[in-house]
């Protein structure tokens, strides 16, 4: 015990007295520069570097998941789920990434539950952050709005109302596979939901399925998709970066 201790005070005199021949610029660095971004002038709104996925004038960024041009419609600066028309997808692949993006829940008429305003995010088309109306109406809380879809529920619930515009701020880390498709890295996710922190870095189990365990598929970049789950749905103000 004796031994060992002298050791760590021989060790720690040799670290001490090497930081003692430290300059302030031994621990500074100026390259590479990063990038000037300029922020946009108000907040939610996409900064100088994102790609703007649709600006309230039409959907020319998206397609179908047959490559045809989508038959949601545009009004209004709003993009609205026409119900039985499937499911977009953007043109444009991405990987890691920031997403802005802001829904409203239709009026719920005689809905409840997991027809009530149910929309999906599926980040790399895969991976599902669920959209559904939270105003008074209850379900399983791994599928309600904020949550991985039958992976996390959210850790609050920061849905406003019924009506009201929804922001979601979100932080993705694509999955990193190897030779042989083999994982290497799981995708991680951050999730903001107005303002409020709803998935803090959660560590995703696998692609996103209604019925059985999540699992991993190698792919690559993928689109952005946004759901078809039956009812009239309303987005704005999409825009993502590349990270």
């Amino acid at each position: 015990m004796h031994k060992q201790i002298f050791l760590s005070v021989i060790g720690l005199f040799a670290i001490n007295s090497l930081s003692a021949q430290w300059t302030p610029k031994n621990t500074e660095w100026y390259a590479p520069v990063p990038p000037v971004v300029k922020p946009a002038a108000a907040p939610g709104q996409p900064p100088s570097d994102a790609v703007v996925l649709f600006d309230g004038k039409d959907l020319s960024k998206w397609e179908t998941l047959k490559g045809e041009e989508p038959k949601w419609t545009v009004e209004k600066g709003e993009m609205t789920v026409v119900p039985g028309t499937g499911e977009i997808r953007t043109k444009e692949y991405f990987g890691d990434c920031q997403l802005h993006i802001e829904f409203k829940s239709p009026k719920p008429g005689e809905y409840s539950g997991q027809m009530r305003g149910n929309s999906g995010v599926f980040l790399q088309s895969i991976y599902e952050l669920q959209v559904l109306d939270a105003d008074d109406n209850p379900t399983y809380v791994n599928g309600m709005v904020g949550s991985i879809y039958k992976q996390s529920a959210p850790l609050a619930n920061a849905y406003t109302r019924n009506g009201a515009w929804q922001v979601y701020d979100v932080y993705w880390k694509a999955p990193k596979f190897g030779t042989g498709g083999k994982l290497e890295e799981p995708a991680m996710i951050t999730v903001v939901l107005n303002g409020v922190v709803v998935q803090n870095n959660y560590v995703l189990q696998g692609g996103t399925e209604y019925i059985g365990l999540p699992d991993y598929k190698a792919h690559g970049r993928m689109p952005l998709m946004l759901q078809d789950h039956g009812t009239a749905v309303v987005f704005r103000n999409i825009w993502i970066r590349n990270l």
